[in-house]
C-alpha cells in the first residue's frame, strides 16, 4: 500500500525552509526578480525531473550510495538547465550561475530517500513539484519586495544586458535601499521567520500525516 510523506511541506523537518542552503538560495536569488524567475525555473526542472527519474528507477538502484546517485542526477539535470540558459542568455547566466549551483545540494534535503520506498512515483513527483513551487514562490515574493523597494525597479530576463528593467520615476527611499543587498535580505528574512515561528506554534496540533 502506498504511503504519504509524513513531513509537513511548509514547517516539516524536511521542508525546503529547514535547510541552510535553501535559505542561502532565498537571499541570493531574491536580489533581482530576473534572477528569481531563472531560479524558479531551475527549481521546478531539477526537483521535478530528479524526483521522477529517481522514484521510477528506485527498484533497480543499489541499496548503498543512493545519496551520491541522487546528487549526481540532480547536478546533471541542473547542468543541462545551466547550459541552456548560457546559450539563450549568457549575461544572465553569469549573474545567476552560482545561485543555480546551490540547487542540487538543496534538493538532497528533500526527504526522498527515507520516505519514498512505498510511495507511488507520481506522488513523489507531485510532492517534489510542490516543494519547488513553495521555495520558488518565496523567492519571487522576496524579490518583488527587495527589488521594488531597494532599487525602485523590476527586472525581467531578456534584453541586451541579460535583463530589462521597469523603472519607476521616483527614486527608492534611501533607508529601504538596504533591502537590495544581502544584509537587507537577511533582515527581511528574519522578520518573516519570526512570523513563521508564530504561525508554526499556532499549528502544532496539525496531524503528522498531513502534507
Amino acid at each position: 500500500m502506498n504511503k504519504r510523506f509524513s513531513s509537513h511541506i511548509f514547517w516539516g523537518a524536511s521542508s525546503p525552509l529547514s535547510s541552510l542552503i535553501g535559505i542561502c538560495i532565498i537571499i541570493l536569488a531574491s536580489g533581482r526578480l530576473s534572477y528569481a524567475l531563472v531560479c524558479a525555473g531551475a527549481l521546478l526542472w531539477v526537483y521535478g525531473l530528479s524526483a521522477l527519474i529517481f522514484s521510477a528507477a528506485k527498484n533497480i538502484l543499489p541499496k548503498q550510495g543512493k545519496m551520491i546517485i541522487m546528487l549526481f542526477l540532480s547536478a546533471f539535470l541542473c547542468g543541462i538547465y545551466i547550459l541552456i540558459l548560457s546559450l539563450l542568455n549568457p549575461l544572465l547566466f553569469l549573474g545567476s550561475a552560482f545561485i543555480l549551483l546551490l540547487i542540487p545540494p538543496c534538493f538532497l534535503g528533500f526527504n526522498l530517500l527515507e520516505n519514498s520506498d512505498n510511495v507511488a512515483t507520481l506522488d513523489v513527483f507531485a510532492r517534489a513539484i510542490l516543494e519547488a513551487l513553495l521555495l520558488s514562490g518565496i523567492i519571487i515574493l522576496f524579490s518583488l519586495i527587495r527589488e521594488s523597494l531597494g532599487f525602485g525597479t523590476l527586472s525581467f530576463p531578456g534584453g541586451v544586458f541579460g535583463f530589462f528593467e521597469l523603472t519607476e520615476d521616483a527614486e527608492a527611499f534611501v533607508p529601504l535601499r538596504l533591502l537590495s543587498i544581502s544584509a537587507g535580505g537577511i533582515l527581511l528574512l528574519g522578520y518573516c521567520i519570526a512570523i513563521y515561528r508564530y504561525i508554526r506554534e499556532k499549528n502544532r496540533m496539525i496531524p503528522k500525516d498531513e502534507l
